[in-house]
């Protein structure tokens, strides 16, 4: 198993100061963020031949590319806004297919106002992913969802729901175990569960501060729990690797930094560290 980085929180920086600072800190991947608003590289800005040179200096230095993300909401209220959205994550599925990179991380989309997760996943979200999973395989890239809390796949039956209806091999997960923790979801036996569908990792931990909890209860969505680096929340990553490894995943595992404790490099630094351990 590899440790990368995603490289959001440098998203005001050139890829020059992210592949410096990944190969001294020991980093194996980067996983790159191609959104609109991202310097380094991104899917609006940057011609064929920019991002080619772009993805050959990451490799120059021995970085190995474990996806590119391109995390926007494919199903936003406006539909003009919408139709961006859709038209840029296939333009990263382009990039990745030009440049010899096999999977495209990316959101199932957020549930518009007076919609459910449900019927936004039969209405919006399905019917755009069964068209776009046809076009990335065609391409050979593969489209891992993140598991982010807010978006349409929440629980574990929500994941059923958008697998059984957008039946393809190549339609898969960018597993974060921190999202599933704090609401209470069995984080291990949802890899067992969807071990044939984890195709990218996040490393990403979250903290339970236990006197919040106390006060507000968990109905509270916020205020009780926060995002932290691998090793300084809750998530037993021995046992957590070890249960991906079990289960047939031999890939990266990239750490999302959002830990306000720590500043950017200082956070990587203490997350590969971390995870170093059990890979």
């Amino acid at each position: 198993m590899q440790v990368g980085i995603l490289t959001a929180p440098f998203a005001n920086e050139n890829m020059e100061t992210i592949v410096a600072f990944a190969a001294e800190a020991g980093a194996d991947a980067l996983e790159i963020d191609v959104r609109p608003h991202a310097n380094a590289l991104n899917v609006v800005s940057f011609d064929d031949a920019q991002a080619a040179d772009i993805l050959a200096s990451v490799r120059a230095v021995d970085l190995a590319i474990s996806s590119l993300a391109c995390y926007v909401n494919i199903s936003d209220a406006d539909e003009g806004e919408r139709a961006t959205n859709q038209a840029n994550l296939r333009k990263a599925i382009d990039m990745a297919s030009a440049n010899d990179i096999e999977i495209v991380c990316c959101i199932a989309g957020l549930p518009p106002a007076g919609m459910t997760r449900e019927e936004t996943i039969g209405q919006i979200a399905a019917p755009f992913f069964k068209e776009t999973c046809a076009y990335a395989a065609d391409k050979g890239i593969k489209l891992a969802l993140e598991n982010w809390f807010a978006t349409n796949i929440m629980n574990l039956d929500q994941w059923d729901l958008i697998f059984d209806t957008v039946d393809a091999d190549n339609f898969g997960l960018n597993y974060d175990p921190s999202h599933l923790y704090w609401m209470g979801i069995d984080y291990l036996y949802a890899v067992e569960k969807f071990a044939s569908r984890i195709f990218h990792t996040h490393g990403k931990d979250v903290e339970i501060m236990e006197h919040k909890l106390r006060l507000i209860g968990n109905q509270a969505d916020r205020g009780w729990w926060r995002y932290v680096i691998p090793g300084y929340g809750e998530i037993d990553w021995g046992i957590y690797i070890a249960r991906l490894r079990d289960n047939g995943f031999d890939g990266v595992i990239s750490i999302e930094h959002e830990d306000r404790a720590f500043g950017r490099e200082e956070g990587f630094l203490k997350g590969i560290k971390q995870l170093r351990q059990y890979t």
